[in-house]
């Protein structure tokens, strides 16, 4: 195995517990796409009921990217996002750790939110550690090599410079750009493959190797599974959450010794 790949998070050790958490309960919870916005009050009513309900009795929860359809910048004080930013804060400050990915829709998400929320913000890729197990956690769009239009435009979108550009402009300007990007978006995607919006294996197995891995968790895909595969002759699992609709949604529970998924609704 090679000497695994550092990471600016380092190794987030998902084993360690407050004194306010002990009593808690031990299992740690993995969601991805959920792709809130205030045309799906619905879905956000759904999510907050998560939060209070059922993430409440977790020691940590990790939301692997794309919490939001679109975020257009941390100043964007839109509903829902002023009640979603409140009940994440409760339950930080209730002792409950919360760790955000950023997706291919939230991108933008920054600093302010992690302070006005105690969400802490994860690197594109991050390693944790469950009772010794090193597993992998990212949203997924960087595995999806074979989508070169994406990856193009990913890469210039974390720019800093794009970025900035992009958060100086005017909110109703961003506003107004993220429903086109969101239209664009579905109407390319209607020209592509399932192949080539679906992960590159070559660059699965790559990516795992390099931080040392045998366990991947991501969403993204929209094609929840578990792949089970070798990886230079050990077993390897690729855990593909679900995104959340109106019709369901489900999150991967690690128990303390295994990973389980847990409905959530209906």
């Amino acid at each position: 195995m090679r000497k695994p790949k550092s990471s600016n998070n380092a190794m987030l050790q998902s084993s360690l517990e407050t004194p306010k958490q002990a009593s808690l309960h031990q299992d740690i919870l993995f969601i991805s796409d959920l792709h809130l916005a205030w045309e799906k009050p619905g879905l956000t009513r759904r999510f907050l009921d998560f939060l209070q309900y059922r993430a409440s009795r977790a020691q940590a929860v990790y939301i692997l990217g794309d919490l939001f359809d679109a975020w257009i910048g941390d100043d964007d004080k839109t509903p829902p996002n002023r009640s979603i930013k409140k009940a994440l804060r409760a339950l930080t400050e209730a002792g409950i750790r919360i760790f955000l990915l950023q997706g291919n829709r939230d991108f933008l998400l920054g600093e302010q939110f992690c302070r006005e929320t105690g969400v802490t913000l994860l690197d594109d890729y991050s390693v944790i550690d469950l009772n010794g197990t090193r597993v992998l956690l990212t949203h997924g769009d960087l595995l999806c090599t074979d989508d070169e239009a994406y990856q193009a435009f990913r890469k210039k979108s974390r720019n800093p410079r794009w970025r900035n550009n992009v958060l100086s402009k005017p909110l109703i300007l961003r506003l107004l750009a993220a429903r086109w990007y969101r239209l664009r978006s579905f109407y390319h995607k209607r020209g592509k493959t399932d192949e080539i919006m679906d992960v590159n294996q070559q660059t699965v197995a790559e990516t795992m190797r390099q931080h040392g891995c045998d366990i991947l968790i991501h969403g993204h895909t929209h094609r929840p599974n578990l792949h089970e595969f070798l990886l230079e002759g050990r077993h390897a699992k690729r855990f593909v959450l679900a995104d959340w609709t109106m019709d369901g949604a489900s999150a991967l529970c690690w128990n303390g010794s295994s990973f389980q998924q847990e409905r959530l609704y209906p």
